[in-house]
């Protein structure tokens, strides 16, 4: 009763911020995102007779606390499903920088829960999986699916219908996304509790939700008919559109650094000069590039230059849910 199972990280180009249910973790707007193949998590679950609890390894460290509380009870959704009480061993390889805005929880707990339940003899279809992952971090329905996937928020009080399909695959389209370090040190302000304030307390909210929806349909036919300009206008308008919800709440907050707005200033810059580049910005202050395989050398040597850059990550489109 072992799997182990491989999931990228995705950036989401029209934003996933808010809950219409926090238990179920049903989101408040459709969003869609990319999966990247820079970023990724290889997890392995290992249920077996004998053990009287989980544990769980995280790049060869145990981990205690809320972190080892979080695995334990999205496995215990796992064994519900299956009807069997046993208990797992959990070892998990992140390469991703753990809650610095980098989506690690996406790929973490669409890992998680490809290699549980593959490993405790469920035979789930993707949009299971997704649905399942979902249920651990609201990202992660997407990390199934490889290439631009889209979350729909549904409609039912039981989240049966809310889940990722996967709109074109990774060949459709030879992008890529730069994925801006700055700071690798954790926020302090989660993603679970900013969009709780921000649902809670924001006048700006409502009018966010009502744009989204009509950036969700402009950016699909973006990516469809490939206009890179559309797409990446259309992500950067709402990816700006989610930060200001931020200033608006009570109390306010912001996820950005003084090098935030360099780098985005830096990318400006690059479309006055005739390179199409476009930022995005999920909860937390790195900064993820949209451009072209052929203005990469450019874009890179401006972004390398500007001040508090740590590091530039590439990606292109990656791969869904993969098994060893």
């Amino acid at each position: 009763m072992k799997a182990t199972a491989r999931a990228h990280t995705n950036i989401a180009l029209i934003k996933y911020w808010g809950k219409r249910n926090e238990s179920l973790i049903l989101p408040a707007n459709s969003n869609l995102s990319v999966t990247l193949d820079g970023f990724s998590t290889e997890t392995t679950v290992h249920f077996q007779e004998g053990l009287k609890k989980d544990s769980f390894r995280l790049n060869e460290q145990n981990v205690e606390g809320d972190a080892l509380g979080k695995v334990a009870v999205f496995l215990d959704k796992v064994r519900a499903l299956s009807g069997k009480e046993i208990y797992a061993q959990v070892q998990s390889v992140n390469h991703v920088p753990t809650a610095a805005g980098f989506a690690s929880s996406a790929s973490g707990l669409a890992a998680l829960a490809a290699a549980s339940s593959k490993a405790i003899g469920l035979s789930l279809d993707d949009t299971e999986l997704s649905r399942l992952a979902r249920q651990g971090s609201g990202s992660a329905s997407r990390s199934i699916f490889g290439g631009f996937v889209e979350w729909q928020m549904g409609e039912r009080e039981d989240g049966s219908d809310s889940f990722a399909v996967q709109i074109a695959d990774k060949s459709h389209w030879d992008i890529r996304i730069a994925a801006v370090v700055l700071s690798k040190t954790e926020k302090k302000v989660s993603s679970r509790e900013g969009m709780r304030r921000t649902v809670e307390t924001s006048p700006f909210y409502a009018g966010w939700l009502e744009q989204t929806a009509k950036d969700l349909q402009e950016i699909k036919q973006a990516i469809k008919v490939k206009d890179f300009e559309k797409m990446g206008s259309v992500a950067e308008a709402n990816c700006m559109r989610m930060h200001a919800t931020t200033l608006g709440a009570n109390p306010p907050f912001t996820y950005w650094q003084d090098t935030t707005m360099r780098v985005m200033q830096t990318v400006q810059s690059l479309r006055e000069q005739g390179i199409p580049a476009f930022f995005t910005i999920d909860a937390g202050p790195n900064v993820k590039v949209l451009y072209l395989p052929e203005d990469e050398d450019k874009l890179k040597k401006q972004l390398q230059a500007t001040e508090g850059v740590e590091d530039i990550i590439i990606s292109k489109p990656g791969s869904g849910i993969s098994y060893r």
